[in-house]
């Protein structure tokens, strides 16, 4: 795993400054989960991953370089 990257593969600024806008964080963060096989946390991210676990993954991002995983199925 040292070698993933959140948001496609993309390089870290990168995936922090799609991180710090909204739109762009929702929409990937859901679209990344749902391609890792974890359906419920794709939909849990759809309905929640607008507020709160947005600006958990900005801190995640910037402090863990990846994004939050809260649930891991």
């Amino acid at each position: 795993m040292a070698g993933k990257r959140d948001y496609f593969g993309l390089g870290y600024i990168l995936s922090v400054i799609l991180a710090i806008i909204p739109v762009t964080s929702w929409i990937l963060g859901f679209m990344t989960r749902f391609l890792e096989g974890k359906i419920i946390a794709g939909i849990v991210r759809i309905f929640f991953g607008f507020n709160i676990i947005w600006i958990c993954d900005i801190i995640s991002m910037i402090l863990r370089k990846k994004i939050l995983r809260l649930i891991p199925i």
